[in-house]
């Protein structure tokens, strides 16, 4: 399907004056921290925790995921500690007292790690890696639910989908990623919907997430399959001129959307073709 001929002239204008618009600077200090959720301030604890933040920060500098099960990082897990400047706990359960010994030992906290830049870059290096420094473009996800009798395309401002709204964002965050979606009144002047959304052509998709920042687009689409117990996910994007597809089956939304942002993040990054 193609949008009318006006409509894509308007879309075209906006995609050529936020092309103009300067980039912001990336963040550094956020790019190489992350962190991970343990159960205790120990160092028991703290050691998984420790492992986690330093795959996560790999991933998320490189911009490659398939990292974080690649031999040699899972060698160096042990000494994860040593590539981090600092780190700092805050308590999950702030506003609850400590008032049994459950509290005192299992209580879960936010471990926020930042890592020494050069001894991650290094590492990377040695693994034949180098850090993604561009910045980080707002995607901008065009998605189509169907489920049994139900289907609607997601927006930032409707009823439905409120929980996969929390999750796309939530999915983009660890890997510095920012998460947009259009507002109805787009989808409508466009005739989205679950039906023809599968359809559009993702250079016209590119120029309506033009207007959001210069978002760049990716589409997909959920069907839940009784068969697959779970989702049916099917994603795609153009980058540089290249359109890229993957399939996920049988999963969560949340896990879709992981994979989802994992995998537009390997692209952007030229780190290849998503599994």
């Amino acid at each position: 399907m193609r949008a009318a001929p006006t409509f894509l002239f308007l879309a075209t204008l906006f995609a050529a004056i936020c092309a103009s618009v300067p980039s912001r600077a990336l963040d550094l200090t956020s790019l190489y921290t992350t962190r991970a959720i343990v159960t205790g301030t120990g160092e028991t604890n703290r050691r998984p925790g420790l492992e986690e933040c330093f795959r996560r920060v790999l991933v998320k500098v490189s911009g490659d995921p398939k990292l974080a099960e690649n031999p040699s990082v899972q060698a160096a897990l042990s000494r994860a500690g040593s590539f981090i400047r600092d780190f700092r706990y805050r308590d999950r359960m702030e506003d609850v007292p400590i008032h049994d010994e459950q509290g005192t030992y299992d209580r879960p906290h936010d471990l926020t790690c930042a890592f020494d830049r050069a001894r991650i870059d290094a590492f990377l290096q040695k693994l034949g890696h180098k850090p993604w420094l561009a910045e980080r473009p707002r995607i901008m996800v065009f998605l189509a639910v169907k489920q049994v009798a139900r289907s609607f395309v997601v927006a930032r401002n409707s009823g439905d989908g409120n929980y996969m709204r929390q999750s796309l964002t939530a999915a983009g965050e660890p890997l510095a990623l920012p998460v947009d979606l259009p507002d109805a009144a787009t989808l409508s002047s466009a005739a989205l919907n679950a039906n023809t959304l599968p359809k559009v052509d993702l250079a016209d998709l590119d120029a309506i997430a033009a207007r959001y920042d210069g978002a760049h687009a990716l589409a997909g689409g959920l069907t839940w399959s009784e068969e697959e117990r779970g989702w049916i996910a099917e994603w795609r994007i153009d980058h540089d001129g290249k359109v890229y597809e993957w399939t996920q089956r049988g999963v969560s939304f949340d896990d879709a959307f992981r994979k989802a942002m994992a995998g537009t993040l390997q692209i952007l990054s030229g780190n290849g073709q998503p599994q």
